[in-house]
């Protein structure tokens, strides 16, 4: 176990408004924090800098031995990779760089790039560096993970597994890895209601530190036992679980309101008090002395500059477009997927909210695709009533069109005018990203 120690931290994407400054906070060995904080607010972009994924612009941290880390997409951005290359991503350093060095190599040595002697040399690095240890460990973790047999993590492609059953792997393999540090992004993203259970008890147990971002209320009250909260472009830490931060954070709020309301009013009283003295100077030049002072102590106690308000919540607010659609809006008859479910027949009508669950792999996401209309079911049919029209959000919205793009063009595509666009990306809380790249 180690310790995680933040100093003044900040960080800007290139080209946009600075996101954060003075973050500061500590995570002493074997505990399991949670950074929590409104949409966009850089949650995910610490431990990014953490993991020297990329650079802060001021500040320093400091992590003893073994990290771990996991980004919320794992597994997801590269579908076409095998396990064995998503598994690679997450090793220690050492090992992920000796494990993209064989992949390399075996491409080569297979079309003919290569005469085997840099294949030879790569394989001999992996296995000094205790490559082949790790794959006994990454083929112990995909028994318990994933349901159907696995005999070649080096041929199994990711896209064969759900979601969630990609994100269990690799959660399974960090959080019995005995790592000192473990840093992990939306590690609740993609599971299923008996996995998210799963993954509480796992953390529980686990001694490593941990520092994580979710938005799971249940995971954050059951598993956090210290919240950073990151607000106000700077940050402040709750030293208990999250089950009472609502109120620490409200007490908080109340503070600084009133903080905020004694220096309003002794910044009112010095002023009113200068005003005088000046006024009693310009009667009598013996009074210009006390007048000047009265002036420096109004003026030193502005410069300090007021203590910080409290934090407004994010409100976000969202609008749906809809076509205004019959009683019945979809009809499912004998609709199946093979290897997945049987053919059942349903209906859904205008208003309802239906949700769908079951265990990771068991077609959720495949179904919504078959409704969506990019895929087609194996038998059976969808029927949608008149004037319905379908819209679909994605578990990964990969949109390689959008990279490189600020928020504000994207969002110009559609509504032509920047005031309307900035209105918005402002029902989103999202009208301070507005010049932020995409990808950042």
């Amino acid at each position: 176990m180690s310790s995680i120690i933040v100093s003044e931290l900040e960080y800007g994407p290139p080209g946009s408004d600075q996101l954060f400054f003075d973050v500061s906070f500590k995570v002493t060995p074997g505990e399991h924090a949670a950074i929590v904080g409104a949409n966009g607010v850089g949650k995910s972009t610490i431990l990014r800098i953490l993991s020297a994924q990329i650079d802060a612009d001021g500040g320093e941290f400091s992590m003893g031995g073994t990290m771990l880390n996991m980004t919320q997409d794992v597994g997801m951005s590269r579908p076409d990779d095998t396990l064995r290359e998503m598994l690679i991503e997450v090793a220690p350093v050492a090992l992920r760089t000796a494990g993209r060095a064989l992949v390399a190599a075996e491409k080569a040595l297979a079309d003919g790039t290569d005469d085997g002697m840099g294949y030879a040399t790569a394989l001999s690095n992996w296995g000094d560096l205790g490559g082949y240890e790790l794959e006994t460990k990454w083929q112990a973790s995909a028994q318990r993970s994933v349901k159907s047999q696995i005999d070649d993590l080096s041929t199994r492609l990711v896209s064969e597994l759900s979601g969630g059953e990609r994100k269990r792997l690799v959660l399974d393999l960090l959080l019995t890895s005995g790592a000192d540090v473990l840093l992990l992004d939306e590690p609740d993203n993609y599971l299923d209601i008996p996995t998210r259970a799963w993954l509480e008890e796992q953390i529980k147990v686990c001694r490593s530190t941990i520092l994580m971002v979710s938005h799971d209320r249940t995971l954050l009250e059951r598993c956090a036992t210290k919240i950073v909260v990151i607000e106000g472009s700077g940050c402040w830490v709750h030293g208990g679980s999250y089950v009472t931060f609502p109120e620490a954070r409200e007490k908080r709020q109340a503070l600084l309101g009133d903080d905020l309301k004694r220096w309003n009013d002794e910044e009112r009283r010095l002023f009113a008090h200068m005003k005088i003295m000046k006024q009693r100077a310009a009667q009598n030049f013996k009074n210009a002395t006390k007048a000047n002072g009265a002036e420096t102590r109004w003026e030193k106690f502005v410069a300090a500059g007021p203590p910080p308000p409290p934090v407004a919540d994010q409100q976000i607010y969202v609008r749906l477009r809809g076509a205004d659609a019959a009683r019945r809006v979809a009809k499912l008859e004998s609709v199946s997927i093979a290897n997945l479910f049987l053919p059942f027949s349903e209906e859904i009508h205008h208003g309802e909210r239906v949700a769908l669950i079951g265990p990771n792999g068991t077609g959720k996401t495949h179904l919504l695709r078959v409704l969506s209309g990019q895929n087609e079911p194996d038998t059976g049919k969808i029927t949608f009533g008149p004037r319905t029209s379908v819209g679909v959000f994605t578990q990964i919205n990969n949109r390689p069109d959008f990279i490189g793009r600020e928020c504000l063009a994207i969002v110009l595509d559609r509504i032509s005018e920047e005031e309307r666009a900035m209105k918005t990306l402002a029902r989103y809380g999202l009208v301070n990203n507005a010049r932020q790249k995409f990808d950042t």
